[in-house]
């Protein structure tokens, strides 16, 4: 389907409620909607014509147009399209899209929090991110929140839990998670040993990453923020920043900075994929997998210092190209180093299949159906384990991948083993890339020359394939060198609402594993909730309090 083709279709069915399109970019549309049609044009694009949900964004766009907006942001894959559905809100009220597009559940429930437009028939009214103590009608992310306020706790605040199908029990894991070393809460609901439901619960520290964007930081200091998104896919997320500020912009970047993007873009493949594998084998108690995969690794990252100066958090990003380059003289130990991880990975990936112990706690275990998988939208090697085939450097090629020629890793086993498969696939194809981006890289600048400012009002969006999936940004440019709305969606966000349908009928012991076969990334925590078993009564701590105690039990 042409990007036409799909406009005519909207305007033929829905007539009057589709209003302005723009294509300031080739193949990404801007429909402006009715208020009162979100709900039946996203059904539409979703369960007629096949697209796939990607994330929602509240902005507060009142100091200069006096209203809200919210975007639905949809994707034709194989098509190459991008479709952003906009409307307008002044009475902040918007119909919800997740009983016909059940993927959208937590954007839009985050954007009633953060921005304070309501999606009104939600299924499931209750908070997203924000903290149980905040104040009810103060949303962060409205111009008039100031980046730096602190507002009073709401001490009658209570959590809202979802209710346990009858005749379950409940059994709590985390927000101390044992495996991962990160907050998160799942409330298990089960019968038995086997799981019937659960309740996720997660964002125990909302960072204000993208408030700190809409407000004080400009586009340049914002890689460098982005790339705190995610202790892994740092690179990913500066990346795609930058992409999303240049396309809105009409930057042209030079072509040799992009072909140094590609190769720090799958060198963070190489070592995130080889960290996850350690980590799985952990979970299920193989160790050994875990020190060969992490030894195998670390050259990596040595190799990632050379380059950048950094193990992690590279620095290299700016609008308009990479702060340093990859010269010749680098190549062949980049390529030596390659070698020795892919003769090495080789053996310990073909341990994998072979291992009777191993399969039987991964074959047939956190099944995703591909029906599942589409529905909640999921992306990444969870996605192309269910025999979904995206990606985003195929089906929105970005940095030089247009230029490099690669297979996309699909499997259709629906299990933990595929995903497993999935990865170790991309390992190897990653190696290759790199080989062939180093061959074929052309010499030239690394930075485009920006003499002007960039003009407020502009849009850009950007997937880039992160190793757990498709990370998005959405950039608004603003005033005085700043954007106006940055909206940021990392691939967990997209998977981790599967995970009810990934674990239900497994039994407990399968949990960490099944989870942990999304690779999750979660955030840091900074509250914590204490129930008293005695009396029931549940208080939230807060920062302040947490630092009371550690002093007060050190006698000070």
């Amino acid at each position: 389907m042409t990007g036409q083709e799909l406009i005519d279709r909207l305007r033929s069915r829905f007539k009057q409620a589709v209003g302005e399109v723009r294509e300031p970019v080739a193949g990404k549309f801007y429909v402006a909607a009715s208020r009162g049609s979100l709900d039946r044009i996203s059904d539409f694009l979703v369960n007629t014509l096949g697209a796939r949900y990607v994330v929602s964004a509240g902005s507060d766009l009142r100091p200069r147009k006096g209203y809200f907006e919210v975007a639905h942001f949809f994707s034709f894959d194989t098509d190459h399209l991008y479709v952003t559905l906009q409307t307008s809100v002044t009475n902040p009220k918007v119909p919800s899209i997740t009983p016909t597009v059940p993927a959208a559940n937590w954007a839009e429930r985050e954007f009633r929090d953060v921005v304070g437009v309501v999606p009104t028939g939600h299924p499931d009214p209750r908070r997203l991110v924000l903290a149980d103590d905040w104040p009810a009608d103060v949303h962060p992310l409205r111009k008039d929140f100031p980046y730096d306020y602190k507002p009073p706790s709401d001490g009658s605040a209570a959590p809202e839990f979802k209710a346990p199908p009858e005749g379950t029990t409940v059994i709590p894991v985390g927000p101390f998670y044992p495996v991962l070393e990160e907050p998160c809460h799942i409330r298990l609901f089960v019968d038995g040993e086997a799981i019937v439901d659960c309740d996720y619960r997660g964002f125990y520290n909302h960072r204000g990453i993208e408030k700190l964007g809409d407000s004080v930081l400009t586009y340049n200091q914002i890689p460098f923020i982005a790339e705190r998104i995610c202790g892994i896919c740092g690179f990913v997320h500066s990346c795609c920043y930058c992409q999303a500020v240049e396309e809105a912009a009409g930057i042209e970047v030079p072509i040799r900075a992009k072909y140094i993007r590609s190769i720090m873009l799958e060198l963070e493949r190489v070592h995130s994929h080889l960290l996850w594998l350690g980590i799985a084998g952990h979970i299920i108690g193989f160790d050994t997998v875990l020190m060969q995969s992490w030894r195998i690794r670390e050259p990596v990252m040595w190799l990632s210092e050379k380059i950048t100066g950094n193990r992690k958090n590279y620095g290299m990003n700016l609008i308009g190209g990479v702060r340093r380059d990859i010269p010749k003289e680098v190549h062949q130990e980049i390529l030596d180093v390659l070698g020795k991880i892919e003769s090495e990975s080789k053996a310990l990936v073909a341990a994998i299949p072979g291992d009777t112990t191993l399969t039987m706690r991964l074959k047939g275990i956190g099944v995703l159906t591909e029906e599942d998988a589409r529905k909640f939208a999921v992306v990444g090697p969870t996605a192309r384990g269910s025999n979904v085939p995206i990606d985003s450097r195929k089906d929105h090629p970005y940095a030089a991948y247009d230029l490099l020629d690669f297979k996309v890793a699909v499997y259709d086993g629906c299990d933990i083993l595929a995903r497993t498969l999935v990865r170790m696939d991309e390992l190897f194809e990653s190696i290759k890339i790199i080989r062939l981006a180093l061959a074929e890289m052309p010499d030239g600048p690394i930075m485009a020359q920006v003499d002007e400012e960039i003009p407020a009002g502009l849009e850009g969006l950007c997937s880039v394939e992160a190793p757990r999936g498709e990370a998005f940004h959405y950039v608004m440019t603003g005033e005085d060198n700043k954007p106006e709305r940055w909206r940021v969606r990392a691939p967990t966000y997209a998977n981790l609402q599967a995970l009810p349908t990934i674990i239900q009928d497994e039994t407990i012991a399968d949990v960490p594993i099944s989870l942990g076969s999304m690779d999750p990334c979660f955030s840091c925590t900074e509250r914590v909730e204490v129930a008293d078993v005695r009396t029931g009564q549940v208080k939230i701590f807060s920062q302040d309090d947490l630092l009371a105690l550690s002093r007060g039990s050190q006698g000070r």
